[in-house]
């Protein structure tokens, strides 16, 4: 994964990541709440994707190695995250990409849409996203949150290893486990309170979306419960559901060999 640097238009720094074949169709992956592009290394380091796809991804801002403002005004507004979006198309001059977006990711498709609309993309696909903020999709894995954002660290430790154990049905490797807690805690608490101090989202965008789109979906997701999934596919026009069933929160990880031969398949055919 070659990193380097995008400005965003605020002037935040945001580490960019690159790998694939450099005139392949485009694939640019978003990453979760608290997570970190790192996240998607199954996707890159796998020769079905990254010998036939320019493969793109970016550190939200206040996560991983981008800058990491503690100002909650940093984080509110939903045109800084469409910019950022934007910013990582245009500093790579990605044509038209797919977006690859997982949980928190679903809201910043929505922001970018909303601002941006679909002309530069050439499909979706929402992983287990959070494409709206309706009470009753969200599982008992977001209830680590609060601890998560306080200034107990012993507790937000404790509250971020029980997080990411949420995020699996089918847990990795004890050593791949403890990187993932690693960089999760790379996120200061009160950016992540930042983050989910945001102001709801309905969703609405999702009727209007013309390109095509894939949702995948874990069965046993405890963090954005499979029918969320289920009404994204159903909301936008011609969308795809693909249920993996025994899967939680992180059908990329549980399933590589599954999800990447359907990212493959969905992405060659959007393009």
């Amino acid at each position: 994964m070659r990193r380097s640097e995008v400005t965003a238009p605020d002037g935040l720094k945001l580490a960019v990541y690159e790998a694939g074949n450099s005139v392949g169709p485009e694939i640019l992956f978003i990453h979760g709440f608290s997570q970190c592009a790192e996240c998607w290394e199954p996707q890159f380091y796998d020769p079905q994707l990254s010998e036939r796809f320019r493969l793109a991804a970016f550190d939200l801002r206040g996560h991983g190695a981008s800058d990491k403002p503690a100002s909650a005004d940093r984080y509110a507004e939903d045109r800084l995250f469409a910019g950022d979006v934007t910013a990582v198309i245009d500093a790579l001059q990605l044509k038209r990409p797919v977006l690859v977006g997982w949980s928190y990711a679903g809201r910043i498709i929505g922001d970018y849409l909303e601002a941006y609309g679909t002309a530069r993309i050439a499909g979706i696909n929402y992983v287990c996203a959070r494409t709206n903020n309706q009470p009753e999709f969200v599982g008992p894995g977001n209830d680590h949150l609060a601890a998560m954002t306080g200034a107990d660290r012993a507790a937000n430790l404790a509250a971020t290893r029980a997080f990411v154990r949420a995020c699996f049905a089918r847990l990795p490797a004890p050593e791949m486990l403890e990187r993932i807690v690693d960089y999760n805690m790379l996120v200061p608490a009160a950016v992540r309170a930042a983050h989910l101090s945001r102001p709801p989202s309905d969703g609405a965008v999702l009727r209007t979306i013309d390109v095509p789109v894939l949702v995948t979906q874990g069965d046993q997701d405890l963090l954005v419960s499979k029918g969320l999934g289920e009404l994204t596919a159903a909301l936008v026009p011609g969308a795809r559901l693909s249920m993996f069933e025994g899967v939680g929160h992180a059908p990329f990880v549980e399933d590589t060999a599954r999800f990447n031969r359907e990212l493959a398949e969905f992405a060659a055919a959007a393009h």
